[in-house]
């Protein structure tokens, strides 16, 4: 893991994010998210927005992970990354395919970025500082 800290605003006091997780979403790496996931204050579940063949499976194995018992109730950030790309879903559109209404049990939120061009970065980023406040206090 990776510890995070933010600069605060107008470059003051750094605060302390917590602890970062960057899991992989290939077949292999994906019986371990389950583990990683337990306790943290977030989780951020990341697809590519632009490979439409790969979003139901995607859509499937978020709704595996929020199954289980133990990370009941973690507030979960879906991001579709890649909007700058042509055929790119938008939030809406990902909320629709990942049937992210059906998830009741917690706070979701969805965010169409683009890595590459920094999009709607700055908005991930003051979510998950927020969300990593509340479940600390």
């Amino acid at each position: 893991g990776t510890d995070v800290r933010g600069v605060g605003a107008g470059g003051g006091t750094p605060m302390e994010l917590g602890r970062l997780w960057d899991i992989g979403g290939q077949p292999r790496f994906r019986s371990m998210w389950e583990r990683y996931c337990r306790g943290v204050s977030a989780i951020v579940y990341m697809v590519d927005a632009a490979d439409q063949e790969k979003i139901e499976a995607s859509k499937n194995e978020l709704h595996n992970l929020l199954d289980k018992p133990q990370l009941q109730g973690i507030p979960v950030l879906v991001l579709g990354n890649k909007r700058d790309l042509p055929g790119a879903l938008d939030e809406k559109e990902l909320i629709e395919k990942m049937n992210l209404s059906a998830i009741q049990d917690r706070e979701i939120c969805c965010y169409s970025i683009s890595c590459k061009e920094k999009d709607n970065i700055d908005i991930t980023l003051q979510w998950l500082i927020q969300h990593s406040k509340s479940r600390r206090s």
